[in-house]
């Protein structure tokens, strides 16, 4: 399996985390990539969500996020959620 397809499987995880996890009614596949998921032009997800995806990524995806400030960058898009739980499973891995 190439690097394309482990991230395009894994956003696909994490949006259907996000659906799962916050019992959202939409199909994960309309969530695009790049929109903001704490704001209006986005999902408008608030602290509470945060707080809930936070434990579906530790519990789903074995990636702890720790620190607030990392955790807001983390937690901005689908995208940078990837290439976060990505940067720890390979840190983990060395």
């Amino acid at each position: 399996m190439s690097d394309a397809e482990t991230s395009k499987d894994l956003k696909g995880r994490i949006r259907r985390l996000i659906v799962d996890r916050l019992k959202l009614e939409m199909d994960p596949e309309s969530i695009e990539d790049s929109a903001p998921l704490f704001s209006e032009d986005g999902l408008g997800l608030d602290s509470i969500d945060a707080l809930e995806l936070v434990l579906g990524i530790e519990q789903e995806l074995g990636v702890r996020i720790d620190d607030e400030e990392v955790g807001a960058q983390a937690l901005s898009s689908v995208d940078a959620l990837a290439e976060f739980v990505e940067s720890r499973a390979s840190k983990s891995a060395e």
